[in-house]
């Protein structure tokens, strides 16, 4: 299970890195019966940072990664995951506290992942 784990933290983090220019530093995940529950901290570029300086900065750089992310799944599942869980990505929940700089991904697939 642990190497099914990392592959699906380099799906993740490679996405988000070509998406974004920056990947996540550390991910952890767990998978639960059709969920898989990604925490991803060291997500903000030095730009995001500096942008997220004040009020109006900060809900424009939370609003840009949650909904880039979000659109980007929902137009096409990235390559090789529903292959490696043997299910369908059926919905994405992700949200971030940009000042913590930690995300929360939730993907739902189809059928049970776990092993």
């Amino acid at each position: 299970m642990s190497q099914k784990i990392h592959a699906f933290n380099d799906i993740i983090r490679k996405l988000r890195k070509d998406l974004f220019g920056k990947g996540p530093e550390r991910i952890h995940t767990v998978f639960v019966e059709n969920m898989a529950v990604s925490t991803l901290v060291g997500n903000i570029t030095p730009t995001e940072k500096f942008i997220a300086n004040s009020p109006e900065g900060l809900k424009m750089v939370h609003a840009a990664r949650t909904s880039m992310i979000q659109d980007l799944y929902a137009k096409k599942t990235p390559d090789g995951m529903e292959e490696l869980v043997g299910s369908k990505l059926v919905h994405l929940f992700s949200d971030i506290k940009i000042e913590e700089d930690i995300a929360i991904s939730v993907f739902v697939f189809e059928d049970n992942i776990t092993e």
